[in-house]
């Protein structure tokens, strides 16, 4: 599928899963609470130190996976098992934010997309948390590509550019 539909599948995921190369070479994949500022740019939070961060010291590139819909079923007409679904992957470069602006823009993104009915407790929190709390953003470094699996109400298999 094109970006436009992957970025609609990354908008739309409950978390996306980042996956990071540790300093020694071993791969570290997590599923966070990504928000957006734009369909390049893409945070989220975590401790001041750990396994992710010293991961994107080591080395910044990074992949996001995401899943917006996934449903075990069975073909409606070969009966195979199978499973529908909607998903999403793209790469980028992760750095830790430094800017204390920046990193309220994120946290609000973040609050925006996860809490939005708690948005007018953001600036006590952020005031709280702000030095407790680090930053990543990741730049996207080429458009995201998507995948999928449906069937329409005739269960006919919806192939790749079929929008309906």
């Amino acid at each position: 599928m094109d970006s436009a539909w992957a970025l609609e599948v990354m908008h739309n995921a409950p978390y996306i899963t980042v996956s990071f190369i540790r300093p020694d070479g071993t791969a570290y994949g997590v599923p966070l609470s990504l928000a957006s500022t734009d369909d390049n740019t893409w945070y989220f939070h975590c401790a001041l130190k750990g396994d992710k961060l010293d991961a994107i010291a080591a080395h910044p590139e990074v992949c996001l996976s995401a899943v917006s819909y996934c449903q075990p079923t069975v073909g409606p007409k070969d009966g195979s098992f199978t499973l529908q679904y909607k998903s999403a992957i793209a790469f980028g470069k992760a750095t830790e934010v430094t800017d204390d602006k920046e990193k309220i823009t994120a946290l609000r993104a973040i609050c925006e997309r996860f809490l939005p009915q708690h948005i007018d407790a953001f600036d006590e929190s952020v005031a709280r948390s702000l030095q407790r709390t680090a930053i990543v953003k990741i730049q996207l470094s080429e458009p995201p590509t998507g995948k999928r699996k449906e069937y329409d109400s005739n269960g006919d298999e919806m192939k790749r550019y079929r929008k309906d």
